[in-house]
């Protein structure tokens, strides 16, 4: 996707239990993959954030793998939080920045860890 890596995500709706799969820029942090909750700068962060805090259990594919994995919401006040960022953030070839300067939020990242 967009000359970057990509995964799918599944995660539940809170509300709905509905499965919803959203495709993420990832960066690899040891065993574990990062992806940001940007949705493109808004000032609202993506639904799937709000799923994954009330379920982390997902379901996440990269190619032809797949995996079940949880999910960490990571914020800003995290001492990991900037290291990530510029991880996640040089693998999206600096999208990332442009997108955190179209918001006040302090956008968050997602570590998924494979179970």
């Amino acid at each position: 996707m967009i000359g970057v890596p990509s995964l799918l995500m599944t995660s539940v709706g809170r509300r709905t239990g509905q499965r919803r799969t959203a495709a993420l820029v990832y960066a690899r942090d040891g065993d574990a993959y990062v992806v940001v909750a940007s949705n493109g700068g808004a000032d609202a962060p993506p639904g799937w954030l709000h799923n994954v805090k009330a379920q982390p259990s997902v379901d996440v594919q990269i190619g032809r793998r797949r995996f079940g994995a949880t999910a960490a919401v990571i914020g800003p006040d995290d001492a990991d939080y900037d290291r990530l960022w510029k991880l996640v953030n040089e693998r999206n070839h600096g999208r990332y920045d442009s997108y955190q300067r179209k918001t006040a939020r302090r956008i968050a990242l997602v570590r998924l860890e494979p179970d």
